[in-house]
């Protein structure tokens, strides 16, 4: 995915739509609008509906639009990204773990972004978890962690989208499995 993005232009863009029939609808209409690539689509729970689009920023600001739950542009997108928005990426070691739970998914996919460019951390995961919540799992040194999820909490601008946000100092060994199985 980092090769199709970097040939295509520095942005991504997602919408999360109430509806999945407007979301596939919403779909057809960004792809014909302009000349951006589909990179992913998927239905979460609660009948909602995940876009996820790449190309350059003028041409992915152009496809955006529709009825929305929530939305977002990400100009220049971190390099880890992508791969934590498909799923939980392997890291080798755990050191601190920092967590950011939202209500919506593309409010965490967007402080995922933020959280990476802010300090010198490893993203696990940034995507959709059960009943449509975002999640973002991030490990390394505890200073880095901390001031990543404060990167990352401090993108959310919709007001009640962030449920809770966690710095783990020193997780069990058995927490580490379980968040990079």
């Amino acid at each position: 995915m980092p090769d199709t993005l970097s040939s295509r232009g520095p942005a991504i863009g997602l919408l999360e739509t109430s509806s999945i029939a407007r979301g596939i609808d919403a779909t057809d209409a960004m792809m014909k609008r302009a000349d951006v690539e589909l990179l992913m689509t998927t239905i979460v729970p609660r009948g909602k509906y995940l876009i996820m689009i790449g190309g350059m920023v003028a041409d992915v600001e152009a496809a955006m639009g529709s009825t929305v739950v929530d939305e977002f542009l990400i100009q220049n997108a971190h390099p880890q990204l992508p791969a934590a928005i498909k799923g939980r990426v392997k890291v080798a070691s755990i050191e601190a773990i920092g967590i950011i739970e939202t209500k919506e998914v593309a409010s965490a996919i967007y402080a995922g972004d933020a959280a990476a460019k802010a300090a010198d951390v490893t993203l696990i995961e940034a995507r959709n978890q059960p009943g449509a919540k975002g999640l973002v799992v991030l490990t390394g040194d505890v200073g880095a962690v901390r001031a990543a999820v404060a990167a990352g909490v401090a993108t959310i601008k919709k007001e009640g989208m962030l449920v809770s946000d966690v710095v783990i100092p020193h997780a069990h060994e058995a927490l580490v499995k379980s968040l990079t199985a």
